[in-house]
């Protein structure tokens, strides 16, 4: 299934016109007719405005499952939370560096 059919059958469900969908997405109706008619795919830009107003993850979107949180392989942080800033600090070490860090992290665990 493409992802224009993935996002016209996510609209069925959920009971949104095409009218109703370009107004919370801001996106031309005639874009989202092209989409119908098969002629294009949304453009990546859009994914992350297509998946707020259907209420999906982009994975959802993309890949067509549905998953619980435990079997995803990604996490959203807010920025300007703790949480982002280690993520920020961790980005900026070298493999043996992150792999004390994963050494002392199991440790604390126990």
């Amino acid at each position: 299934m493409t992802i224009s059919e993935r996002i016209f059958k996510l609209m069925e469900e959920r009971e949104i016109t095409q009218m109703d969908f370009s107004k919370a997405t801001g996106i031309a109706q005639s874009t989202i007719s092209d989409w119908k008619r098969k002629k294009t795919n949304p453009s990546a830009d859009k994914i992350m405005i297509i998946c707020k107003a259907l209420n999906v993850t982009p994975y959802e979107l993309l890949q067509d499952t549905v998953q619980s949180v435990e079997e995803l392989d990604y996490r959203v942080v807010t920025k300007g939370t703790k949480e982002y800033d280690l993520l920020i600090e961790m980005e900026s070490l070298n493999k043996s560096q992150k792999e004390r860090l994963l050494g002392y992290i199991e440790a604390l665990k126990q």
